[in-house]
């Protein structure tokens, strides 16, 4: 991580990122939004403003999406999941992801697994948002181990056939990386790849200015409710991962999406949100899942040992918002 690891300390209630670019701009750009990945992703073009080049860059979205979603069905993760245990070979970006995702999992010592997806089918978040009774967890945890999972170039194997693939966790990442890598190989200079809690910002804003991300007031009555602004200057990655997105309420209590593979049940730290500024989208995606899983003490020593990171925006229980490294964050007034 660039720079001295420091925190200070704003007393601002909930906070979490939604995209938005401020200031005058000196020029339009060719803009898209599609409801793909689950939420609206939106890409704005500035330089070049060219029309085809954002319609390729959502091809690739639907592309890459056809491959990595669990529930679509003929999808590389759909027919791992449905081989009982049999080697499937997965494209090389499939297996790019799933190289990461194991990663990460190590890494976590099994906090993050990609391995979850019978616990996310159980609770079906979105779904019928399904709060499992006691009898349900244990056959589910059970086959959580991202270690019954083997990969061998592109051949990818599950030895627990009750097993499940999910690579929720890391595929916004992985898919905005990759239309950055397009839209820079096809010469743009000047964009924002927003594909709902997954930032990317490239060059400059015409003119030369930062772009400004906006902070979201989580829980809010309006998504445009901000308590502040993160500038970002060059080609970054911002990602939220928090528990007031995907979620539901039972009985008075709030369920949201991010599982706990040790308990089968969310995610339960002194954290609600953890935003992390980085050079790669697909490594921010992981980090802030697993930051949110292990906590703020755990989490950022991981985040000041890893050299892509720059810092992070971290929102605690009692809703206080912690700055960590290089991150240039603004609240607002």
């Amino acid at each position: 991580m660039k720079g001295k690891l420091f925190f200070v300390i704003l007393c601002l209630g909930l906070c979490l990122l939604l995209a938005g670019c401020g200031g005058e701009e000196a020029t339009e750009p060719v803009s898209r939004s599609d409801f793909a990945l689950d939420p609206l992703c939106t890409i704005p073009l500035y330089d070049p403003a060219d029309q085809g080049l954002l319609d390729r860059a959502f091809e690739l979205i639907a592309a890459e999406e056809a491959l990595l979603s669990r529930t679509v069905e003929g999808s590389d993760v759909w027919r791992v999941n449905q081989a009982a245990g049999e080697s499937v070979t997965v494209s090389e970006d499939t297996a790019e992801l799933i190289s990461l995702g194991l990663e990460y999992s190590e890494l976590s010592h099994g906090v993050f697994d990609i391995t979850v997806g019978r616990l996310t089918e159980l609770w079906d978040f979105g779904g019928a948002n399904h709060v499992p009774a006691e009898w349900e967890l244990p056959p589910a945890l059970s086959s959580v181990d991202y270690r019954n999972l083997t990969l061998d170039g592109c051949q990818v194997a599950l030895s627990d056939p009750e097993a499940r693939l999910e690579l929720g966790a890391v595929a916004k990442g992985y898919i905005a990386d990759r239309v950055a890598q397009l839209l820079k190989e096809e010469g743009a200079k000047s964009a924002v790849i927003d594909l709902g809690g997954n930032v990317v910002t490239l060059g400059a804003k015409p003119g030369g200015e930062a772009w400004k991300i906006g902070v979201q007031q989580p829980f809010g009555a309006e998504r445009s409710e901000l308590i502040g602004l993160i500038e970002a200057e060059g080609d970054l990655s911002l990602v939220t991962s928090g528990v007031y997105e995907r979620n539901f309420e039972r009985n008075g209590v709030l369920y949201h999406h991010i599982l706990d593979p040790r308990t089968g049940f969310p995610a339960d730290t002194d954290v609600i949100g953890v935003t992390v500024v980085s050079h790669s989208s697909a490594r921010g995606d992981a980090l802030s899942t697993v930051c949110l899983l292990l906590g703020m003490e755990e989490g950022s020593r991981l985040l000041e040992a890893d050299p892509d990171v720059l810092g992070a925006v971290w929102v605690d229980k009692a809703g206080e918002v912690y700055v960590q490294g290089d991150v240039d964050f603004t609240p607002a007034p």
